[in-house]
């Protein structure tokens, strides 16, 4: 199986792309319909600034027209569960045409499609807030019959904090059904607190190994026999007592009765319980950080995902956001299938992964592969296609769209020149309509205003020879190998499909070689008592 990521709406690729049955395990960190704006921030490589803030995702839902057919098709469609059919209109009439009905009728519409291609093994994890979580908890019953409800987990998600009148909002939900009754099933366990190894495990060996000495007398039925003078009903058979007793794991009180002598290292800790304390959020100085809203630890995922699938298994994230189910998914040895609305998320997914993982394979689908694809989709979506192109020059977004606040930036690109105190800027502009020589001459100034060492021009129409000549006249720069990067590239959407890349300053790899092999090799004239005179 090829791990997948999607670009497009999950319910049309669940729809077209997954087959019946194919999963075994889904996680999903819907829109809690919290009626938020979400922002993603990028930084530059110091971490020190922000130098992007996009928008990644309105948290708002309204009843509107697509509202109305999902409603309508849940009602009327012969292949929906009765049971769903009878609690979405409970739920409309109840809470009227509202954005909470919005809201569960998307959501009951692609838990229908989850439940289809998950295994009869398989188990889902519903991760939402308060803010929906007892209407969500409805519809889970319904499309995965409340027979199938395992948990529900209760995760501290954000550290104390004070509400104007009320309790101080710390937890999220998560809501753990299975499709079956034979769901896959490995047990986690967490560390013990201090609290109790201090009551429970406060005697050591004479190697300093810490341990607890448990009963080994029966309340209830067990094997009576005289063991060492002392006759008791013992919990294990005499055979076992022997067995224990030639491995030195027996002690013995003042009165002659044996006890197990139980290490604290080969204790697997605390079983693991609904309530998770132990995983904290991210915060902003966290390594995984990425800047994307409502990122999730890789811990919370690498547990979900140890406690329910084994190596090889499928892993199906359809809101996969910046994909930290799918990471997960990767360092634990699973398949994975990825699933996002915006090229925005693809674009941090992309680049997360093969930051990590070098040798990752995985392929695209979704993403213009052609001309013609890249201008339905600058037809449809030109923030969209925006992203993308980006993309394509190794960019990051630069700074969300504003009606009448253009900077003349769309993207920005640091180089590392690592040894020379710097990192090389780059800004990219992005157009996906007409282009003249006239937008070349402002983006010169752009270049200069925001003190660049150079600057892309994408253009998904092919550049006229006015552009091109201006484009030379802004000169050349050169970078501290050496090479000569033109302050202005243009460059197509075709090129880059074909495979094109701006020229970047950055090494040769016969510059890095060199420098390597003065690390390795020493200075012959450089002698060990020079260290010290």
């Amino acid at each position: 199986m090829e791990n997948t990521l999607y670009y497009g709406d999950n319910l049309d690729i669940l729809r077209k792309y997954i087959k019946d049955e194919s999963i075994d395990l889904i996680y999903l960190d819907p829109p809690f319909n919290s009626k938020a704006d979400y922002n993603i921030l990028y930084k530059e490589p110091n971490g020190t600034q922000s130098v992007s803030q996009i928008q990644a995702f309105s948290d708002f839902w309204h009843w509107d027209e697509q509202a109305e057919k999902t409603y309508e098709y849940l009602l009327e469609n012969p292949s929906v569960p009765e049971r769903v059919k009878r609690l979405v209109r409970a739920l409309y009439d109840f809470l009227g045409n509202n954005d909470m009905s919005a809201y569960l009728v998307m959501m009951a519409a692609r838990l229908i499609e989850l439940r289809r291609v998950l295994k009869d093994t398989g188990s889902i994890y519903l991760h939402c807030d308060p803010t929906a979580s007892h209407y969500l908890k409805l519809v889970m019953d319904a499309v995965f019959s409340a027979k199938n409800f395992r948990a529900e987990i209760i995760w501290k998600r954000t550290f104390a904090h004070s509400n104007a009148k009320t309790y101080g909002g710390v937890h999220d939900i998560i809501l753990f059904y299975s499709k079956g009754d034979n769901w896959t099933w490995n047990n986690q366990f967490q560390q013990y607190d201090q609290k109790y190894l201090s009551s429970h495990y406060n005697l050591k060996d004479k190697n300093g190994k810490y341990l607890q000495l448990t009963a080994l007398i029966a309340p209830g039925k067990g094997y009576v026999y005289e063991w060492k003078g002392v006759t008791k009903n013992w919990r294990l058979p005499k055979e076992s007592m022997e067995k224990l007793e030639s491995e030195g794991r027996l002690y013995y009180t003042k009165n002659g009765t044996a006890r197990y002598i139980r290490y604290l290292d080969e204790m697997p800790g605390t079983p693991l319980q609904d309530v998770w304390t132990d995983i904290p959020p991210i915060n902003s100085q966290a390594k995984e950080r990425l800047g994307y809203p409502t990122q999730k630890p890789l811990e919370l995922l690498e547990r979900i995902i140890k406690a329910s699938s084994n190596e090889g298994d499928v892993v199906l994230d359809p809101f996969c956001g910046c994909g930290t189910a799918l990471d997960a998914a990767e360092k634990l040895h699973r398949h994975w299938i990825g699933i996002d609305i915006t090229h925005l998320a693809i674009n941090v997914i992309r680049k997360r992964l093969k930051d990590r993982y070098p040798n990752v394979n995985f392929v695209t689908i979704g993403e213009p592969t052609d001309l013609a694809g890249a201008r339905e989709l600058a037809q449809n979506d030109r923030y969209q296609f925006q992203w993308w192109a980006l993309a394509l020059v190794d960019a990051v977004p630069f700074n969300e769209k504003k009606k009448g606040a253009d900077t003349g930036i769309d993207g920005v690109i640091y180089n590392p020149a690592r040894g020379i105190g710097k990192d090389y800027y780059g800004v990219v502009q992005v157009k996906s309509g007409h282009v003249n020589s006239a937008q070349i001459r402002d983006f010169k100034g752009t270049i200069e205003r925001e003190k660049a060492d150079y600057g892309i021009f994408i253009t998904l129409e092919e550049p006229t020879r006015d552009m091109n000549t201006e484009a030379v006249t802004a000169g050349y720069f050169t970078s501290h190998w050496g090479d000569q990067i033109p302050k202005i590239q243009i460059i197509t959407i075709e090129s880059l499909l074909n495979g094109e890349k701006p020229k970047y300053p950055t090494p040769s790899q016969s510059y890095m070689k060199a420098k390597k092999a003065d690390r390795e090799k020493p200075d012959e004239n450089f002698s060990r008592m020079d260290k010290f005179t």
